[in-house]
């Protein structure tokens, strides 16, 4: 009887033991599929055709997909982007890029139009007015981003460009192929939310955590530096 209980004890404790190594095994399986996940082949961005703060010959070059009307994307323009300029624009370490993944409302497209237009006619003037819009930011469930609303607030700002051709451009959806373009370009990047963030091709998985975006930087720097 005794040595039955200990055969018993015996495989139940084996049993526990592989259903543990088989646990163990599917969680590294998973660990690794994830981490490689992070290693796919970085998007190849047509960059010369991308609105840019920057140097051009930045080695590190930053990607955001934006929606004019995303309140997140408003905190990013208030509160990461800064630190980015800051820390690397300015310094010529990395170069600024922004592309419009606008969908929240219709209104999404009309802002993304108007800034669109701005950028044809000074891209200089295009940071001052996206800083603008995201200042400004209406109520996300609401039309705000009117003609007559982003048209006022170009002017307000005193941008150096055409009122008149920005009006014209809003109405008559000048640029709308490179909008469709850029939406498209989101949707083939991997993107479904805003904002998104690449560092020289690699999505940034916390756009917000400075910190991650730090190392992403210095990460892609050193790998350029390494070529």
């Amino acid at each position: 009887m005794e040595q039955q209980k200990k055969k018993t004890l015996i495989v139940i404790v084996a049993t526990i033991a592989l259903v543990v190594i088989i646990f163990v095994g599917l969680f590294i399986l998973a660990a690794r599929d994830s981490s490689t996940g992070t290693s796919a082949a970085p998007v190849e961005f047509n960059y010369s055709e991308m609105t840019r703060l920057g140097s051009e010959d930045a080695p590190v070059k930053i990607v955001e997909f934006g929606d004019y009307k995303c309140p997140a994307c408003a905190q990013f323009a208030g509160v990461i982007k800064p630190q980015i300029v800051q820390e690397y624009v300015n310094q010529d370490k990395a170069a600024l890029y922004f592309a419009n993944l606008a969908f929240i409302g219709d209104d999404s497209k009309t802002a993304a139009l108007a800034a669109l237009s701005v950028y044809h006619q000074n891209s200089d003037a295009f940071w001052t007015y996206y800083d603008a819009i995201y200042a400004n930011q209406g109520d996300e469930n609401k039309e705000w981003a009117t003609a007559d609303f982003l048209v006022e607030l170009a002017q307000k700002e005193e941008l150096p460009i055409d009122y008149d051709l920005l009006r014209k451009d809003i109405e008559d959806k000048t640029y709308s192929s490179q909008l469709e373009s850029e939406i498209q370009l989101a949707s083939a990047s991997g993107v479904s939310s805003t904002p998104s963030l690449f560092v020289n091709g690699v999505m940034v998985d916390e756009p917000f955590n400075m910190e991650a975006i730090d190392a992403q930087i210095q990460a892609a720097s050193e790998a350029v530096d390494a070529e």
